[in-house]
């Protein structure tokens, strides 16, 4: 609890420096737990890898849940979706400063296991966001659910990212976001690059890497593989909180002075 409260109130205070105002959505009457504090509520349980709000709950200090409900809580973490990624990319933004390397990369989420894609209702409401049966080449792995693409900085922080269907191949999301990146070196593997281009220099080979790694930290400490998620819209918020809580954690570990990509560190 305690190791809560502190990391609560640093995240807090982080939220602070980017959004003066504390509520963004119409409400007739001012929540106890203001906005800007519930989304620090749920950044918070992400950095502890706490993905679960039967869990979030029981673990949560008297002092925040006392003042919101767990079905009020989850309801209003789905309408503030914007708000959170206007942060995250301010955050981003602060972050990777002048950066002119990045990479891109993706990733699969499974929904559920192939034999029962069929029987399976979740983040079904809507044909256009339903999953789809996809495949990695690089696990060689046929898989049903979405897939992450994200374009990270040389230095290892999330610029962009878009969840598609696992159908959809590499070359769209690049095709989407090259008008976004002006300027600079874009470093991706084959899925992205014609035969003429897949001869990189050993640098940017190794440069790459940086996206594999924070992929795994995404999957190891923020467990982004694990969905308890039953519409598109928790889905991609559960997502979404995701990264930014890695974000905000590399941001605190830059005013401290230490590497921004160790993420497991605590805050002080």
């Amino acid at each position: 609890m305690n190791n809560f409260n502190t990391k609560y109130d640093k995240i807090l205070e982080i939220l602070k420096q980017f959004e003066t105002k504390s509520n963004f959505l119409n409400q007739i009457r001012r929540p106890r737990l203001s906005d800007i504090e519930l989304i620090a509520v749920d950044l918070t349980a992400e950095s502890l890898s706490i993905d679960s709000e039967c869990q979030l709950f029981r673990v949560l200090p008297s002092s925040l849940s006392s003042r919101i409900e767990r079905s009020v809580y989850n309801r209003r973490r789905r309408k503030l979706f914007f708000i959170k990624e206007r942060i995250r990319k301010a955050m981003s933004d602060k972050l990777t400063g002048t950066e002119n390397y990045f990479i891109v990369d993706s990733m699969p989420l499974e929904i559920c296991k192939l034999s029962r894609s069929s029987r399976i209702t979740i983040c079904k409401e809507d044909y256009l966001t339903s999953p789809s049966k996809g495949y990695c080449a690089s696990q060689k792995l046929h898989f049903y659910g979405y897939k992450l693409h994200a374009v990270c900085s040389a230095s290892g922080v999330f610029s962009n990212f878009e969840l598609t269907q696992a159908a959809v191949h590499d070359i769209h999301y690049l095709k989407n976001i090259k008008t976004n990146l002006s300027s600079c070196v874009l470093i991706g593997d084959k899925g992205y690059l014609s035969a003429d281009y897949q001869k990189q220099p050993y640098i940017f080979r190794k440069t790459r890497k940086r996206i594999e790694t924070l992929f795994s930290q995404l999957c190891d400490q923020f467990l982004i593989r694990r969905n308890y998620a039953k519409s598109f819209d928790g889905y991609k918020n559960r997502i979404l909180s995701k990264i930014t809580a890695l974000t905000v954690i590399q941001l605190i570990n830059k005013l401290l002075n230490r590497n921004i990509n160790n993420i497991k560190s605590l805050v002080v």
